[in-house]
C-alpha cells in the first residue's frame, strides 16, 4: 500500500488521524511517518528520513525552507495550539488563574508528566516556566520526562501517584484516553504555538502531500481542528 510519510510535532497527531480515512478514500494512500518532539522531527528530516511533508512550528518550517528542505510556496498554517495542564480523568480539575496558583499546583503535585524538555515545544516551555516560578530545583525529582507529549500523557493516565499532573500541548491532552484537559497556562506563563505544514523538497509523493495539507487546513476542516484542540 502506498503511503505519504509525515514528520510532525505530536500536537498534530490527533488531527491527522481524524483525516486518515478521508485521505485514503481520496488518494488511495495511507498516512505513515512519525510524530514527536519538533526538534527531533526536524533533525530526522535533515538526516535524510524519507519524508513527504512536515507539520512543525512555524519558526522551524521557515528555517527548514531556508535550508532548502521544504518547498517555500507550500508552507501553510494549520492552526494554533495552547500549552495546557492535564489531570487523570477521575481527578479534580485544576483551577489556575495566575502564576501563584500555577506555582502552588506544581508544588502540590507528586509527579509532573512532561515531554522532552530540550527538543519539544511544550517541554522547553515548561522547563522555562519552572525556572521563572523559582521552583525548578524543588520539583526536578518529580519530573517525568518522555520523548513527546502523547507518551507523557499516556503515562500520566496510567500513573499510580497520588497527585500527578501533566503539562503539554492541549491537542495531545485531548487525544489521550484517561486524561482531562485542565485549562491553559495562566497569563505570564502561557504559550500559543502556530503549527505549519509544508511539502518537502525530497517528497516522493508531493501531489498527495499537498492534498493532505489542503484537507487539514481547509475552512471545511475548522470544526475538526477545534475538536482536536486547535484554538485558531
Amino acid at each position: 500500500m502506498n503511503s505519504v510519510n509525515i514528520l510532525s510535532g505530536g500536537a498534530a497527531q490527533g488531527l491527522v488521524a481524524s483525516f486518515a480515512a478521508t485521505f485514503k478514500t481520496r488518494t488511495g494512500f495511507e498516512i505513515g511517518g512519525e510524530f514527536g518532539a519538533v526538534g527531533a522531527m526536524a533533525d530526522k528530516l535533515r538526516n535524510g528520513a524519507p519524508t513527504d511533508l512536515i507539520i512543525l512550528t512555524a519558526a522551524l518550517a521557515a528555517q527548514l525552507a531556508g535550508e532548502g528542505l521544504v518547498v517555500q510556496a507550500s508552507i501553510t498554517d494549520v492552526g494554533t495550539v495552547e500549552t495546557a495542564l492535564a489531570v487523570r480523568s477521575g481527578d479534580p480539575r485544576l483551577s489556575v488563574r495566575n502564576t501563584d496558583e500555577l506555582r502552588a499546583a506544581f508544588l502540590a503535585a507528586d509527579a509532573i508528566f512532561v515531554p522532552d524538555i530540550k527538543a519539544s515545544t511544550a517541554g522547553i516551555h515548561v522547563a522555562d516556566v519552572l525556572e521563572r516560578l523559582g521552583i525548578a530545583d524543588t520539583v526536578s525529582a518529580r519530573l517525568q520526562v518522555y520523548p513527546n507529549g502523547a507518551t507523557a500523557m499516556r503515562h500520566l493516565a496510567a500513573s499510580t501517584a497520588a497527585r500527578p499532573i501533566g503539562c503539554t500541548q492541549s491537542t495531545e491532552i485531548i487525544s489521550t484516553e484517561g486524561i482531562a484537559l485542565s485549562g491553559a497556562l495562566p497569563p505570564g506563563c502561557e504559550l500559543k504555538t502556530t503549527y505549519t505544514a509544508a511539502v518537502t523538497t525530497g517528497a516522493k509523493s508531493p501531489a498527495e502531500a499537498k492534498i493532505l495539507i489542503d484537507l487539514l487546513t481547509s475552512p471545511a476542516a475548522h470544526a475538526a481542528r477545534s475538536r482536536a484542540g486547535f484554538v485558531s
